[in-house]
């Protein structure tokens, strides 16, 4: 680890709006509801409920909401999660209570800087949230949840998953261990809903019923001449194959594993993360000083749009015995710092900061030349 100085100024937030849009998240002319969204590349299909709005979210996750109010979801009649604080980017990280909690929370990078994603990532091995994941990202029309795209619950599965509801043994409790959750000797809650459920257009031949045994048993066997043939007869091997084509198109929570989502959720919250520090700046990339201008100087953190409103902000120099940090201001969002060593040194200055009303962080640096 490199050798710095550490300064770390933290503002704890009192009476600040906890919903208000750290990336611009106003509603459309005349309406003065804020937009939200599930995930980055959208999540279509979950019903939402605030204190006075209610809907289901488009292709692009979005939902609508009033600062404070939080939000229900659910999918079809099936409760997913209550409680959950409207902002502009809502993951499945901050469904639950619990890691919601956990990501206020950061831990130190290798620079000894706070960083929210070492935390997320540990959020990530939570059993309930891994539960909740993969039984999402099963319901996606397309198994596979490709990169760049977002999560489509369909008309059509969520018509299915509303019939299948009451037959079910049990509620689906997503709180349970992951062996109960994905059991299938006896069958869990999440894979008899899913077994029940069929992901393609309802004339399909896969969305059939199965044959049963005994008309497998019944049928003719096929004749090995294809002149033989009937085409207007089913025979036991025809109706063998098409038995194995649906048993091989049912999806189980064996589909989805930890690994898979947790990769989809490290994209979405990468993307988050991104669009965050994009919105922020330095003043200047790279500065420049003589050996013998010890004075001091500043480099200030910009908003594009204005309005820098910070939380904490923390820097360091990596070549201290260079450039040294005198201070850091979370409520200007200046550092200040000062040339220490000869001609021909430089360092990079690190800054870590938190705007309000995110636990993310966002990293930017400027490099110092010594003339």
């Amino acid at each position: 680890m490199k050798s710095v100085h550490r300064i770390r100024l933290t503002f704890t937030l009192l009476g600040a709006l906890a919903l208000s849009g750290c990336l611009d998240e106003d509603g459309g002319s005349g309406d003065d509801t804020s937009s939200g969204q599930v995930n980055f590349n959208g999540f279509s299909g979950l019903s939402y409920q605030t204190a006075s709005q209610s809907g289901t979210t488009n292709p692009a996750g979005e939902f609508r909401y009033y600062p404070g109010e939080t939000i229900t979801f659910r999918v079809g009649d099936l409760p997913l999660v209550s409680g959950v604080p409207g902002r502009q980017f809502v993951t499945l990280l901050e469904f639950f209570e619990v890691t919601r909690t956990e990501l206020e929370t950061p831990m130190a990078d290798d620079e000894g800087l706070s960083t929210h994603t070492l935390t997320e990532q540990q959020v990530l091995e939570n059993t309930t949230l891994m539960n909740l994941s993969r039984f999402l990202m099963l319901l996606n029309w397309s198994q596979n949840v490709s990169e760049g795209d977002g999560i489509d619950i369909r008309d059509r599965v969520i018509a299915q998953l509303n019939t299948a509801l009451p037959d079910l043994t049990a509620p689906i409790d997503f709180s349970v261990s992951e062996s109960e959750f994905t059991a299938t000797d006896p069958m869990s809650p999440a894979n008899q809903l899913l077994t029940a459920i069929c992901f393609y257009p309802e004339d399909d031949e896969l969305c059939d019923e199965l044959p049963t045994q005994e008309e497998i048993d019944n049928a003719p066997p096929r004749p090995e001449n294809d002149e033989d043939r009937d085409p207007d007869i089913e025979y036991s091997e025809d109706l063998q194959a098409k038995k194995d084509r649906i048993e091989n198109a049912v999806r189980t929570m064996e589909g989805i594993d930890s690994e898979d989502a947790q990769t989809y959720l490290t994209r979405e919250l990468k993307a988050i993360s991104t669009t965050l520090a994009n919105r922020y700046f330095l003043d200047e990339d790279v500065a420049s000083h003589p050996a013998t201008d010890t004075a001091l100087k500043q480099v200030a953190v910009r908003k594009i749009g204005g309005g820098l409103s910070l939380a904490e902000l923390e820097a360091i120099s990596t070549r201290p015995q260079d450039v040294q940090i005198n201070s850091a201001d979370w409520q200007s969002g200046e550092v200040e710092y000062f040339v220490a060593g000869p001609s021909g040194g430089e360092s990079e200055l690190l800054l870590s900061f938190r705007p309000e009303d995110t636990y993310r962080w966002v990293r930017k640096q400027l490099r110092v030349i010594i003339r």
